[in-house]
Formats: C-alpha cells, sequence, structure tokens
C-alpha cells in the first residue's frame, strides 16, 4: 500500500488536543483478554512500538479509518514496525449493527493472533466487540462475555453506552431459553437493533457526564 504523506506535527495536535489524547498519555486502559487478545485505548506511535515488542501482530481499530491525527499516525506506526491494521466501525451509543457483527466475525477468523483492539477510551466499542470475541471466536456463555463490558474497563451502563449491556442481555435470555443456540443465527433471525433502541432508555444525567464531561465518542 502506497504511504500516506500528512503533516506529522499537524497530527499529534489533532491527536493530543482535539480528540483528548492527553487523557490517554497516564491511563491507557490496557488489558489482556486472554493469551490472543488485548484491549486497550487509542494507542500513541510509541505504545505500538512497545506493543510490537510484546508480540502483538493485529491491531484493530474500531473507530474505522477517519484519517485524522490520530488514525494517521497509527497507521505510520504499524507500517514501521509490520503491524497489520484492520479498520472496524462500532458504535457506542448505538444497538451494535448486524453488518458490523458479521465483520468481526470475519476478522476474527482471519486474522494474526495476538491482537489489539481499541476505540477511543477503550471503554464501550472495545468492550462490545471484546464481548463478541468471547461469543463468537472463543464459543464462551453471554454470562462470560458480558463481563467485558463493565466499570473496571470504564464502561458506564446507564448512559447511552448502556445499549450494548442491553444488547448482550436480550440474547443470554434467548440463549438461556435454548439448548446451545446459534449466536449468528439469533442475530440474523431474532435481534431487532431498532427495537433494541426503542426499549432502551438511559439516564440523561449520566449520558451527560459520559459524554460531555468524559469526552467519550
Amino acid at each position: 500500500m502506497k504511504k500516506i504523506k500528512f503533516n506529522k506535527l499537524y497530527a499529534w495536535f489533532e491527536m493530543m488536543i482535539l480528540d483528548h489524547g492527553f487523557l490517554r498519555l497516564i491511563y491507557h486502559n490496557f488489558h489482556k483478554i486472554d493469551k490472543n487478545l488485548y484491549r486497550s485505548n487509542m494507542p500513541t506511535p510509541l505504545r505500538i512500538k512497545k506493543y510490537k515488542a510484546l508480540g502483538i501482530k493485529t491491531i484493530i481499530n474500531l473507530r474505522g479509518a477517519k484519517k485524522d491525527g490520530g488514525w494517521l499516525l497509527e497507521n505510520d506506526a504499524c507500517k514501521k514496525h509490520g503491524l497489520r491494521l484492520i479498520n472496524l466501525v462500532a458504535r457506542s451509543r448505538g444497538a451494535p449493527e448486524k453488518d458490523m457483527i458479521k465483520k468481526a466475525n470475519k476478522v476474527f477468523k482471519s486474522i494474526e493472533y495476538p491482537a489489539l483492539i481499541h476505540c477511543k477510551s477503550g471503554a464501550d466499542r472495545a468492550g462490545i466487540v471484546a464481548a463478541l470475541y468471547k461469543i463468537l471466536h472463543c464459543q464462551q456463555e453471554p454470562q462470560i462475555a458480558k463481563k467485558q463490558l463493565s466499570l473496571k474497563y470504564l464502561h458506564v451502563k446507564w448512559a447511552k453506552t448502556g445499549i450494548l449491556d442491553k444488547f448482550i442481555n436480550e440474547y443470554e435470555r434467548y440463549f438461556l431459553k435454548n439448548k446451545n443456540p446459534d449466536f449468528l443465527k439469533w442475530v440474523n433471525n431474532h435481534y431487532d437493533p431498532s427495537k433494541l433502541e426503542k426499549d432502551f432508555k438511559e439516564n440523561k444525567l449520566m449520558d451527560k457526564i459520559v459524554f460531555k464531561i468524559f469526552r467519550r465518542e
């Protein structure tokens, strides 16, 4: 792939200031899910270098290829250190899209491990995709998978981000009623994102705190 030319000084300004990267300099929200997968907030080029030394081979960016300062620096660092960068768009404030779930499943099957998944804060989108990894790739029960959506990772279920918890809870109810259900069949035949969003009610105050004060995306 052709190398992308960009102004590195402005890219750093955009990532650190406009994208609130200075808040991520001290706390990385970095966690090991299992021997094959890690999760974190948006990494700097220096952290990507360290992740390479840790043995990580693939980085999955859940913010998508935004081509802002953070993405440009990440893309450049991955090329420099020989890591594969995959861009997968996930949502934090809406019901998981069926297409995203299917794409995530394909990614889990095709990438080289160990891998790292990240979003902006490492709390919500990283949480739901980590939960999908547990269900789809590790064949684990939703009761275990939903632990990836926790205050431990700075995920707040009372704000709009709680729609992600409701998604897992809906599947858990179906899982408990049916013996060894197929998750993707449930997604295709029973899961209704529009209804899930219609039925979900967030706490308005908590939502303001999460998105206005914590600057979540």
